[in-house]
């Protein structure tokens, strides 16, 4: 049982309990949390509160995370949008707000779900019944695209492939404020965060290399589009990069300003484009997605610089 505890802030007056949760939590989505208050693993101030519970600035949040029961995840019926699929591996552009696999309090609903249903027992095993098929992943509010393995051989050759960064994956993200440069390189630790173990940070601590490339699209007053692409792969790594240097990525509510862009409902972050060697055939293949809706939706707001 993990036990996070969290205090209520002024900003944090009236907003729901649920709500609040899931932006404190990665992995977790409001309907887990939920189902964490029903089951009595959220208290307010000692008492377990209703679903629906607006907060008070002052109130103490106790949330119980209780360990993963490690039984198989269940196949649902989710529609996934498919952009390659072969008998060895799928490309998906996962959407926003779809959790990669399951976690405590969210054991459905998620992409392995979906896997699971579209591929039956047509996934790998080497990282487990709770994440068959996973290589990497992108976090719950990042869409995008990721690749699956059908099966153990293409598993651990593109495994390989993400180990000696010859897997390139680009991103599109808008930061808050002007950056500095039209191009850059970010080249900064990356660790648990020594004071919030939820969080990930820029640290020499039990931390690994990290390094980022970015280069500006376009430029709007008070924001900038960027294209970035990652030479290291982790985790939250762009999030926490921009967050170190003063530009965090817009809506993000971990690593970004207390007062989040609700509209964008978490960070405005797109894994557009990958390539990679096919593990059977040795063919390189390359693959992009464009835009969702709230990203472009988002830039339409924006006014020019």
């Amino acid at each position: 049982m993990t036990v996070n505890e969290y205090a209520a802030l002024e900003e944090d007056t009236g907003k729901r309990i649920d709500s609040f949760l899931a932006e404190k939590t990665e992995d977790m989505t409001r309907s887990g949390i939920q189902k964490l208050i029903e089951s009595g693993n959220v208290t307010v101030n000692s008492k377990v509160p209703a679903k629906n519970y607006k907060l008070r600035a002052g109130d103490r949040v106790t949330l119980n995370v209780p360990d993963p029961v490690m039984t198989e995840a269940k196949p649902e019926n989710i529609p996934l949008d498919i952009v390659f699929e072969d008998d060895d591996l799928l490309v998906v552009n996962k959407p926003k707000g779809m959790v990669v696999h399951p976690a405590p309090g969210n054991y459905d609903g998620t992409l392995v779900n979906a896997l699971l249903y579209h591929c039956g027992d047509s996934l790998s095993g080497i990282n487990g019944v709770m994440r068959p098929g996973i290589i990497h992943r992108i976090d719950k509010d990042t869409s995008g695209l990721l690749i699956v393995a059908k099966n153990d051989y293409s598993h651990q050759l593109l495994a390989q492939q993400i180990k000696e960064h010859s897997f390139t994956r680009k991103y599109k993200a808008v930061v808050y404020g002007n950056l500095k440069d039209d191009e850059g390189t970010i080249n900064a630790p990356i660790g648990r965060n020594p004071t919030d173990r939820k969080k990930m940070a820029v640290t020499l601590k039990n931390s690994k290399e990290a390094v980022t490339h970015y280069k500006v699209l376009k430029r709007y007053r008070g924001f900038t589009y960027v294209e970035f692409t990652l030479e290291t792969g982790r985790t939250h790594q762009i999030r926490v990069h921009m967050s170190s240097v003063g530009h965090p990525v817009a809506g993000d509510p971990v690593y970004g300003p207390k007062k989040v862009i609700a509209s964008l409902n978490g960070q405005c972050l797109h894994a557009y484009y990958i390539s990679f060697v096919h593990p059977r055939t040795a063919e390189t293949l390359s693959f992009s997605a464009e835009l969702p809706v709230y990203f472009t939706e988002f830039l339409n707001t924006l006014p020019p610089d």
